[in-house]
Protein backbone atom coordinates (compact mmCIF):
# COMPACT_ATOMS: atom_id res chain seq x y z
CA UNK A 1 0.00 0.00 0.00
CA UNK A 2 1.34 3.40 -0.94
CA UNK A 3 1.61 6.08 1.74
CA UNK A 4 -1.04 8.78 1.69
CA UNK A 5 -0.23 12.45 1.93
CA UNK A 6 -2.64 15.28 2.66
CA UNK A 7 -4.42 16.40 -0.52
CA UNK A 8 -6.39 19.45 -1.60
CA UNK A 9 -10.13 18.88 -1.83
CA UNK A 10 -10.02 19.66 -5.56
CA UNK A 11 -7.64 16.73 -6.10
CA UNK A 12 -9.89 14.37 -4.13
CA UNK A 13 -12.98 15.48 -6.06
CA UNK A 14 -11.20 15.04 -9.40
CA UNK A 15 -10.13 11.49 -8.48
CA UNK A 16 -13.63 10.54 -7.32
CA UNK A 17 -15.16 11.94 -10.51
CA UNK A 18 -12.72 9.83 -12.55
CA UNK A 19 -13.96 6.82 -10.54
CA UNK A 20 -17.51 7.57 -11.70
CA UNK A 21 -18.88 9.66 -8.82
CA UNK A 22 -21.04 12.73 -9.50
CA UNK A 23 -21.74 15.69 -7.21
CA UNK A 24 -25.39 15.49 -6.20
CA UNK A 25 -25.52 18.33 -3.69
CA UNK A 26 -23.56 20.78 -1.61
CA UNK A 27 -24.49 22.06 1.81
CA UNK A 28 -22.16 24.61 3.31
CA UNK A 29 -18.60 23.45 2.86
CA UNK A 30 -19.42 19.77 2.23
CA UNK A 31 -20.15 18.09 -1.10
CA UNK A 32 -22.02 14.83 -1.44
CA UNK A 33 -21.12 12.56 -4.35
CA UNK A 34 -22.97 9.49 -5.59
CA UNK A 35 -21.80 6.63 -7.79
CA UNK A 36 -24.25 5.05 -10.27
CA UNK A 37 -24.22 1.87 -8.13
CA UNK A 38 -25.51 4.03 -5.18
CA UNK A 39 -22.30 4.45 -3.16
CA UNK A 40 -22.34 7.85 -1.43
CA UNK A 41 -19.32 9.85 -0.24
CA UNK A 42 -19.17 13.21 1.56
CA UNK A 43 -16.12 15.40 0.91
CA UNK A 44 -15.38 18.65 2.76
CA UNK A 45 -14.53 21.58 0.50
CA UNK A 46 -11.63 22.62 2.72
CA UNK A 47 -8.23 23.70 1.53
CA UNK A 48 -6.52 20.46 2.62
CA UNK A 49 -7.81 17.02 3.62
CA UNK A 50 -5.63 15.14 6.10
CA UNK A 51 -4.55 11.52 5.85
CA UNK A 52 -7.09 10.15 8.34
CA UNK A 53 -10.10 11.76 6.68
CA UNK A 54 -8.72 10.89 3.26
CA UNK A 55 -8.51 7.22 4.28
CA UNK A 56 -12.16 7.40 5.47
CA UNK A 57 -13.28 8.93 2.14
CA UNK A 58 -11.46 6.17 0.22
CA UNK A 59 -13.09 3.51 2.41
CA UNK A 60 -16.56 5.06 1.92
CA UNK A 61 -15.96 5.07 -1.85
CA UNK A 62 -15.01 1.37 -1.62
CA UNK A 63 -11.72 1.97 -3.41
CA UNK A 64 -8.26 0.72 -2.53
CA UNK A 65 -5.61 3.28 -1.66
CA UNK A 66 -3.56 2.23 -4.68
CA UNK A 67 -6.56 2.55 -7.03
CA UNK A 68 -7.34 6.00 -5.59
CA UNK A 69 -3.74 7.14 -6.10
CA UNK A 70 -3.89 5.92 -9.73
CA UNK A 71 -6.94 8.14 -10.26
CA UNK A 72 -5.02 11.22 -9.12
Amino acid sequence: MSPLRPLRSEEVLRALKRAGFEVIRQRGSHLRLRHPDSRVVTVPAHREIGRGLLRKIIRDAELSVDKFLELL
